[in-house]
């Protein structure tokens, strides 16, 4: 039901991925400045992670389809319309009125793969999409969306997307719109059997996807909260073939565990941070924040697991955004990442093996100094 979304609720259109960090106490490769330290190396994340999104968009591009009201009307096959007021015209499609009286600052939800009960809540309560605009595309040039016109294509309507919505979106929000945030431009349409009795009108507005496309719960109306693309922590995601999916249970195989959620903002009260700084108070407190969630100084090099952050852009920052991840997992040395069970709080499994903790130090021995981090690869 919106942009480039399949009926079970799947989205291509996850924005620029975040800037990641990392640090290991193995071996590994490439997740954060790179960062010899204990018996390994640490890599960056920001390398590795845009990298993995990469990957990830293939897989969802191929599944790409628009999510419509696909009940389309009523089996009465009537069309109400009524002069446009300046408001959405009602449609009374099998969804009810929600669709076409839906203005800016309404909040959908539905629940059926087909969206056929699509309906208005509160903003306060779990929601799927918020409106920002309506486009009548009935109003526009040309033979293209006039009447016993073809229905668009997956292509077309995202491309109506990119003209329209994304520029409603940043006017509805105006600076306080974070493009690497957590939420993306959305669009629902009315659907085949709506567009053939005659509705032209599309609705623009702001979802959350998970990395494979699903959209996910909001809750609030995103005006007044924090855009940062952050999970709370112990929350675990999946992993599908070496890259990072949508949250799942930690006793199944996953990525990377959330161990704790930092605020920017209270290290950096003034102006943007530039990434070595970041950096530098990241790297101390996600390891703080390591140990103090894995339960010692050693757990993350005994089980070879990788500590990664996140950082945040400077557009994302002057929108409001002020958080980010410390996270960890298990990076290969081929690129991605291998599949742990369990939280690594507790006893974990990588590729289905218990870890083997590397030799313990030579007592005395120093330790490497950080070197710069890997150039960044573009999204």
């Amino acid at each position: 039901m919106s942009d480039e979304h399949t009926p079970d609720n799947t989205d291509p259109s996850t924005g620029p991925a975040d800037d990641t960090r990392a640090r290991t106490g193995e071996a590994p490769a490439a997740l954060g400045p790179l960062v010899n330290r204990l018996s390994g190396r640490h890599m960056s994340a920001r390398t590795t992670r845009r990298g993995l999104v990469a990957i990830a968009l293939g897989a969802v591009i191929a599944a790409i389809a628009t999510v419509v009201i696909s009940g389309g009307f009523d089996n009465s096959g009537d069309l109400t319309t009524h002069p446009n007021s300046g408001g959405p015209m009602s449609t009374g499609a099998v969804a009810g009125k929600a669709f076409g009286t839906a203005g800016a600052g309404d909040c959908l939800t539905w629940s059926k793969e087909d969206a056929s009960d699509l309906t208005k809540v509160e903003c306060s309560d779990k929601h799927l999409f918020e409106v920002a605009s309506e486009v009548d595309l009935s109003i526009f040039p040309g033979a293209e969306f006039g009447p016993g016109s073809r229905f668009p294509g997956v292509l077309r309507f995202s491309q109506l997307r990119n003209e329209h919505c994304a520029p409603a979106v940043v006017e509805y929000l105006g600076a306080r719109y974070d493009p690497n945030g957590k939420f993306s431009v959305g669009l629902i349409n009315p659907g085949e059997a709506g567009w053939a009795a005659g509705e032209r009108t599309l609705r623009c507005g702001l979802q959350r996807s998970g990395t494979t496309g699903t959209l996910l719960p909001i809750v609030g109306s995103v005006a007044g909260q924090d855009e940062s693309k952050v999970w709370d922590a112990g929350t675990c995601i999946g992993i599908n073939q070496n890259v990072p999916a949508d949250p799942v249970d930690c006793s199944e195989p996953h990525a990377f565990e959330v161990i704790s959620v930092v605020d920017m903002g209270a290290k950096f009260p003034g102006g943007f941070p530039p990434v070595a700084d970041q950096d530098k108070y990241l790297e101390e407190t996600c390891t703080q924040a390591a140990n103090e969630y894995l339960g010692s100084p050693d757990a993350l090099r005994n089980k070879t697991l990788t500590l990664f952050w996140d950082n945040i852009e400077l557009s994302s920052w002057l929108a409001g955004s002020r958080k980010v991840n410390c996270s960890v997992g298990k990076e290969l040395d081929s690129g991605g990442f291998a599949p742990i069970t369990n939280s690594a709080k507790g006893d974990i499994l990588i590729n289905g093996a218990p870890p083997v903790a590397p030799p313990a130090e030579p007592e005395g021995r120093s330790r490497p100094v950080p070197l710069p981090g890997a150039a960044p690869l573009g999204n």
